[in-house]
């Protein structure tokens, strides 16, 4: 009997385990979630920039068919001398566009007769549009009364001008050559470089909504320089230092959609993806595409397809799909990460 209850207890504590092996359980297991985690962080991630490119492309169909319905693509701001729709507006291109995407009772609230920040447009202004928002952008920062956020820009091209302006000392600059600026009203027959290599559309990150923080990535700098081109406007901005709040030039980054603003709606492509934006009032600026995807940005081009962007992209490649009668062979290729 004896012998039997030994037996038994010793088989007792063969089946179980020891507090050495329990712990080496344990720290196989968080070696396996350490290795999983950012797997599962980068198919997240996937889906969410799949579904941001999914819906610039919706945008870019919407372009393609208001120019079929119009016979052009809309401006990006109105002025009242080359006004051929209403009186003169800033409301942006995406107000324009809403008819075109199943979105006409958003587009039923806007009143064209006025300007974005009437009171008239309150309600528009402040109705948030799903397909206006990058899920990898989750734009906290954006007060509810900014109005419905928007991550989705229009390309204006890869002159510095916001603004003409003839006050001296500042001098003429050429006119924008993106697709959307203001009284552009393109055709798509006058895009000579290709509907398939002219960007029509690329992101932005909202702002952090206030001028006592530096948020390098999404805020607008002002360097106080008076640049003439490209190469000079990036020169200036990428020496300014961002550290310096008396440099700031604009925040509210972001919102609302119904705006037709550099930041809110409008980018160049002056500095390559993810890198610095900057102001040069008056009439000066190079708001620059980014996003939270690693080292890309999403873009759809005039002929409806998207593409991924390199940040690393060679400068004159990106600049030469910004134009859209530059003359320039962009070869696809070269594009992409």
């Amino acid at each position: 009997m004896q012998k039997n209850i030994s037996f038994s207890a010793r088989a007792g504590r063969l089946a179980g385990f020891t507090l050495v092996e329990l712990l080496v359980v344990i720290a196989i297991i968080g070696v396996l979630v350490g290795l999983l985690l950012p797997a599962v962080q980068s198919a997240r991630e996937a889906a969410r920039r799949m579904s941001c490119s999914n819906n610039m492309r919706q945008i870019a169909l919407a372009a393609l068919n208001y120019e079929s319905a119009y016979k052009r693509l809309p401006a990006s701001r109105v002025s009242r001398t080359a006004d051929r729709l209403g009186p003169a507006s800033s409301i942006s291109v995406h107000a324009r566009l809403l008819p075109f995407m199943e979105a006409t009772t958003t587009y039923s609230l806007i009143n064209f007769g006025v300007e974005w920040s009437d009171p008239l447009n309150d309600a528009a202004r402040l109705t948030s549009v799903a397909t206006f928002r990058c899920p990898s952008d989750p734009t906290s920062n954006i007060p509810s009364t900014a109005g419905g956020a928007n991550n989705y820009y229009v390309n204006s091209g890869t002159i510095p001008l916001w603004n003409r302006t003839t006050a001296a000392p500042l001098p003429q600059v050429p006119d924008c050559n993106g697709v959307f600026f203001r009284d552009s009203f393109l055709k798509l027959a006058s895009i000579t470089d290709g509907l398939s290599t002219t960007a029509a559309i690329s992101e932005r990150l909202a702002g952090d909504f206030s001028q006592t923080i530096s948020t390098p990535k999404t805020d607008t700098f002002q360097p106080g320089t008076n640049p003439m081109t490209a190469d000079e406007a990036l020169r200036d901005c990428l020496a300014v230092n961002v550290t310096d709040l008396s440099k700031q030039g604009f925040s509210d980054i972001g919102a609302p959609w119904i705006r037709g603003y550099h930041s809110t709606t409008e980018y160049y492509q002056i500095n390559n993806p993810n890198g610095r934006s900057c102001m040069f009032p008056p009439g000066r600026i190079m708001t620059t595409a980014n996003s939270q995807h690693a080292n890309l940005v999403n873009m759809a081009l005039c002929d409806g397809s998207t593409q991924n962007v390199s940040s690393t992209i060679d400068l004159v490649i990106y600049r030469a799909l910004g134009t859209g009668n530059g003359g320039e062979v962009v070869n696809l290729s070269e594009v992409a990460p």
